[in-house]
């Protein structure tokens, strides 16, 4: 049974900085994509970074600059190490996975985690 399991979210003042890890078995070196999504209360679900197998990485404009998304292989575990965080990041965050098909990888995730809540206050 495939487990993604997050942690680290919590309640932290505007400025401050929080470090969300995932434990991923299988999934840090499997060949492709991971994912850190969030979701605000009464919003869609939106995507804030991606790390490839191979550790290039790209973020959403609204966390640029201020959110770094890295793995370690020998652990299995995916992080995102956020600073400067503003109310606005207020939300579910969530790690997920890509699954790897043989040939080709999915284009979007497969796997989902159960969430960890990150709470900004001003």
């Amino acid at each position: 049974q495939v487990q993604l399991v997050e942690s680290g979210g919590g309640s932290v003042q505007a400025g401050g900085s929080l470090r969300l890890s995932c434990t991923a078995p299988g999934f840090t070196s499997n060949g492709c994509g991971m994912h850190w999504y969030r979701q605000a209360a009464g919003k869609q679900r939106e995507w804030v970074s991606r790390i490839s197998t191979y550790g290039s990485t790209t973020y959403a404009d609204s966390v640029k600059g201020r959110f770094t998304i890295s793995k370690d292989n020998a652990t299995n575990t995916l992080y995102l190490q956020m600073n400067s965080l503003k109310p606005e990041d207020t939300a579910m965050y969530y790690c997920a996975a890509e699954l790897n098909l043989g040939r080709f990888c999915t284009s979007g995730p497969a796997y989902w985690g159960q969430g960890t809540q990150v709470t900004v206050s001003s």
